[in-house]
């Protein structure tokens, strides 16, 4: 169990956390590096799928990628400061995940093309590479600050719609 303090998770949380999911654009995506064993992180885009889950599109010439085919374990902070005040009082998500590749040419991967293109529309310039991949994140829980004070761990069933 944690020793922080962590509020009990309720709807308001709930609703937080797929709010800061479904209006991510881009996040920082923790790796293993492959070859120390370190965290790396880096900045990647960001839209979600029809079912408001949260997918990446990677090059298999970025590091990250490379990483993540040798340890699909990974991290997914989202949220951004807002225009005012102390970035850490802004909500935040980090979503621990399994990084699942859906390889271009795949079965759905041209309808969850033509969906990320919706969030993502510059994406159009590299979306039909060949080395372009998508990642879906599986979830295994979510460590959110809602602001000074506000934690809560979240399993993946808050953070689906209507959960």
């Amino acid at each position: 169990m944690a020793q922080y303090p962590i509020r009990e998770t309720d709807d308001e949380a709930r609703a937080l956390a797929r709010q800061l999911i479904a209006a991510a654009r881009h996040g920082a995506l923790a790796v293993r590096d492959p070859e120390s064993g370190h965290p790396v992180v880096s900045r990647v885009a960001v839209a979600t799928d029809p079912e408001g889950r949260p997918v990446s599109l990677v090059s298999d010439l970025s590091h990250h990628t490379q990483a993540l085919k040798a340890d699909p374990a990974c991290s997914l902070l989202l949220g951004e400061p807002g225009p005012r005040g102390d970035p850490l009082t802004h909500p935040r998500i980090t979503l621990i995940a399994t990084a699942r590749f859906l390889r271009h040419g795949a079965p759905g991967h041209a309808d969850l093309a033509a969906h990320y293109l919706t969030q993502q529309p510059k994406a159009q310039l590299y979306i039909g590479f060949a080395d372009f991949s998508f990642l879906r994140f599986e979830v295994s829980r979510a460590l959110l600050n809602g602001g000074f004070g506000k934690a809560y761990m979240l399993q993946p069933a808050d953070l689906a719609p209507g959960g």
